[in-house]
């Protein structure tokens, strides 16, 4: 019964319930949010959830108003951040699309989005004709709809670019400076919702193996600092990254040593408060 009540929780709070907030006044403090975990402090926890296998549960299921699309969660990308899977119809053909929710009613899938309505969930859409040529792994967008996301890379090619909306208006894909895309793998970003900093992976030459985490805070310019390594209590001497924050900005979830069954960790997310420069 408690899974049931869980499941029901997190699949209106991804598909039903507007997501624009991101302080801790909009959502629930339930523990069932975190199913029941003692919350981690400052020292980051494994997060093992008995409930969950290692290929991942999968959630509810609703079929959209007209019946030719269809939903449900998988927790594959870890549970406080699921996977909206939707199947779509198009033509004769039922085509699979893995979304991420946003700070939004906008749900991103790579180089495609749809986008909350009055009476559901809008066709599918192109971000734009520049984003499809660009082979995108994770994409997150802030509560001004600026986008971050990364490019697929080989042989340590790897790249992080940002978009943003000018007048109402999605300007062409930027990448970011040396701050930034610098080093090798740059992969997997994630954007504070009020842009204040940026988490993303990268291999650099003063690392502690191969991918580390880092974070670039925002000055009071509009500039981004110099990346900030987590340090040996993040990462570790393998692929480290994957990292987000929870939709109440409480917690910080990551994969160290990233490997197969791609166990996850959390720390309060204090922890990046401890890493802000002094301005």
């Amino acid at each position: 019964m408690k899974h049931i009540c869980i499941s029901t929780l997190l699949l209106l709070h991804v598909l039903l319930i507007n997501s624009r907030s991101y302080g801790q006044d909009t959502v629930s403090a339930s523990k069932d949010l975190y199913f029941g975990l003692t919350p981690p402090d400052m020292v980051a926890m494994p997060l093992a959830l008995d409930a969950m296998s290692a290929e991942g549960w999968e959630l509810g299921g609703l079929h959209g108003s007209g019946m030719d699309e269809f939903y449900f969660i998988s927790s594959l990308a870890g549970p406080f951040r699921p996977d909206v899977i939707s199947f779509r119809k198009e033509g004769r053909v039922w085509k699979k699309y893995d979304f991420y929710s946003s700070a939004s009613d906008i749900m991103y899938s790579k180089d495609k989005y749809i986008e909350r309505t009055e009476t559901g969930w809008s066709e599918m859409k192109s971000i734009g004709a520049a984003f499809e040529d660009i082979r995108i792994m994770r994409l997150t967008a802030s509560l001004k709809g600026t986008l971050v996301f990364d490019e697929v890379g080989t042989n340590g090619n790897g790249i992080i670019r940002y978009s943003r909306l000018v007048d109402g208006k999605r300007e062409a894909p930027k990448p970011f400076a040396k701050e930034i895309n610098t080093g090798k793998w740059n992969a997997h970003p994630f954007i504070a919702p009020d842009e204040s900093y940026i988490i993303w992976d990268s291999e650099r030459e003063d690392g502690y193996g191969r991918t580390d985490m880092h974070i670039s805070f925002r000055k009071k310019d509009g500039s981004w600092g110099e990346a900030i390594n987590f340090g040996d209590k993040i990462n570790t001497d393998g692929w480290d990254g994957g990292a987000y924050v929870t939709p109440d900005g409480k917690y910080l979830s990551f994969c160290p040593n990233c490997n197969p069954p791609y166990d996850r960790m959390w720390v309060d997310a204090k922890i990046i408060e401890t890493l802000r420069p002094n301005e």
